[in-house]
């Protein structure tokens, strides 16, 4: 950080003035959305409930990540607005998983074990991707750690896809599909708490706390046209 400042003591960009986070963003939107379609449709076809949970999944990350757009550049105060109406979603997405479980094991449904390995592992590349790209901003605010901790979470739940595949084969029984999407929906709730109690923190900064963010914001503008004066507004 310093070396980009040198003498000036200026911090770098924050991440929602980052044009590279945007593009990021879009990036996981549009994979997120492909993978829903295919996850979808292949969960219907096998029959598997880990699969129709990550499909949901994949869904309202896309809407996490068209949200995370909309209000990228906004003040903290609609960040963590944001952030929490994605945490009470990543919650909702845990009760419907778990209650589809429970419904499929009272069925006695046996998914198809083929269909639910390979599109676990298309799916396992698709998350570990945008995981990657997100890694740098998993430590921001509530709505980037949002963003994180969703992509984080899809790729632990393919990898459990794929091993609850391997254990219908070895079965013969749904029993190892429907563990994996109860694990999906614990993983999910705890995920929701923890971006819930950081937006609710982060709607609790006091207006001279905000107003504070937002001079900090406008010293560091100042400080980068300084630093860098070819770049000001002619």
């Amino acid at each position: 950080m310093s070396d980009s400042c040198g003498s000036h003591g200026c911090a770098a960009p924050t991440a929602s003035q980052s044009p590279r986070y945007r593009r990021v963003l879009w990036a996981a939107l549009i994979i997120n959305a492909a993978m829903f379609a295919i996850e979808l449709a292949g969960g219907l076809q096998a029959g598997s409930v880990s699969l129709l949970a990550d499909a949901v999944d994949f869904f309202g990350d896309a809407a996490n990540y068209g949200v995370s757009l909309l209000v990228l550049g906004m003040a903290l105060r609609w960040r963590a607005r944001a952030a929490l109406v994605k945490g009470l979603s990543m919650g909702a997405f845990g009760i419907f998983v778990l209650a589809r479980a429970a419904w499929s094991a009272a069925e006695g449904t046996v998914p198809e074990a083929v269909t639910m390995g390979a599109i676990g592992a298309l799916a396992l590349l698709a998350n570990v991707a945008v995981a990657a790209m997100l890694y740098a901003w998993r430590e921001g605010d509530a709505n980037m750690r949002s963003v994180w901790l969703c992509s984080r979470n899809d790729a632990i739940g393919n990898v459990a896809v794929m091993a609850a595949a391997l254990g219908v084969v070895g079965t013969g029984t749904g029993w190892p599909d429907l563990a994996v999407a109860a694990v999906m929906g614990v993983l999910a709730l705890t995920a929701a708490r923890s971006v819930i109690q950081q937006a609710r923190a982060e709607l609790r900064v006091s207006p001279a706390q905000r107003r504070n963010l937002r001079l900090t914001s406008a010293w560091r503008a100042s400080c980068r046209t300084a630093r860098f004066p070819s770049s000001a507004p002619r």
